[in-house]
């Protein structure tokens, strides 16, 4: 029981959900209880904690803060998983999907998608969020007429310098970089300010390989995985596309989230449609990837999952059949359904958290 794990489980109210539910995993086994819901908060659709696990953030995926969503911050109880909700901020634009606090516990960075826009809030010393100090609006489009005709910025993840913000925008099919000003709490272009992904591939989810040589991006209307190729300064170089679904698929599907394995050697991808987790094996040389499977989620439009720190087990969380499933993860990178399998109702994001802190 010494290696028991929470999970939040950020939900779609809309969809019949009731909040942030918090499941508590047998460290051993990979079993799910549940354990409490935190109530109260329309989408809570992603969710975030902070470097100390003192304090959780979530998004409300709506536009009812005067035309904006909303960022929620929260206390938690580090014994028993309870949340406590501390303050709710404006994030400045409408339809929030995505944040990441930094590595000094000073500013979370939010992107709005409806809006196209991203906003970054202080964090003061009790966990509360400030009024965004910057936000700052994309322009552009893209290819495809019906998801790319003006910016959606889909999620930001902060390198390890903690000096760097990488955020991937779906409608520009663009790849952007800010540098980040703790002090003032703002956000700069880099330079370079930004890459490009091949046009209509839309790119969503961004991870780092646990080398800071090589990132990797989804691509949600592509149904691909690129490599880039990560420099010291923090610029992106394009080296390498596959395809996330088996060349045999005719049917319709979108990627959804993406993540590296804690040892670095395999790569895996959610795919909702074909209701997969790509697994591609990682060349530990150049980072590049060869798909080597496709597993089952066991539900209906997988979403966010998660991968255990130790690496021994991945949870996939099915939004439209409502339910989370535990794999096993074996050393060929495969998944082995373990058994255990928990209803939630829409289920988009997962965070882990040791028990106790």
């Amino acid at each position: 029981m010494g290696n028991d794990l929470f999970a939040f489980i950020g939900t779609y109210t809309r969809l019949g959900s009731e909040g942030i539910y918090t499941l508590r995993m047998n460290g051993d086994t990979g079993e799910l209880t549940r354990v409490s819901v935190t109530t109260g908060l329309e989408n809570p659709s992603f969710v975030a904690l902070d470097p100390t696990n003192e304090h959780l953030y979530a998004v409300s995926e709506v536009s009812n803060f005067d035309g904006s969503g909303g960022v929620t911050a929260f206390a938690v109880n580090a014994d028993t998983g309870e949340l406590t909700q501390i303050n709710q901020q404006s994030t400045g634009g409408p339809g929030p999907c995505h944040l990441m606090v930094d590595a000094t516990d000073s500013m979370v960075i939010v992107t709005n998608y409806g809006g196209g826009s991203i906003a970054a809030l202080p964090i003061n010393s009790d966990g509360s969020v400030g009024e965004l100090t910057e936000f700052i609006q994309h322009e552009g489009s893209s290819v495809n007429q019906r998801r790319q005709t003006h910016a959606h910025a889909h999620s930001v993840n902060i390198d390890k310098t903690n000096q760097r913000a990488y955020v991937c925008d779906l409608g520009m099919d663009k790849v952007l970089t800010y540098d980040i000003d703790l002090k003032n709490g703002k956000l700069t272009p880099s330079s370079p300010a930004s890459v490009d992904e091949v046009a209509g591939e839309g790119p969503r989810h961004f991870t780092f390989h646990p080398s800071d040589k090589f990132v990797y991006v989804n691509n949600e209307l592509g149904n691909t995985v690129t490599v880039y190729d990560l420099a010291s300064d923090g610029a992106l170089t394009p080296k390498q596309t596959e395809s996330t679904i088996p060349d045999s698929w005719e049917g319709v599907t979108h990627t959804a989230d993406i993540h590296v394995s804690p040892d670095g050697k395999f790569l895996y991808c959610s795919n909702r449609g074909h209701d997969s987790l790509a697994i591609f094996s990682i060349d530990q040389s150049n980072g590049e990837i060869a798909r080597i499977g496709n597993e089952s989620t066991r539900g209906k439009t997988p979403r966010n999952f998660a991968i255990t720190p130790d690496g021994r087990f991945l949870l996939a969380e099915n939004q439209d059949s409502g339910n989370i499933v535990t794999f096993k993860r074996e050393s060929d990178g495969t998944l082995t359904p373990t058994g255990s399998e928990i209803d939630i109702p829409a289920p988009v994001c997962l965070q882990f958290m040791p028990v106790g802190g």
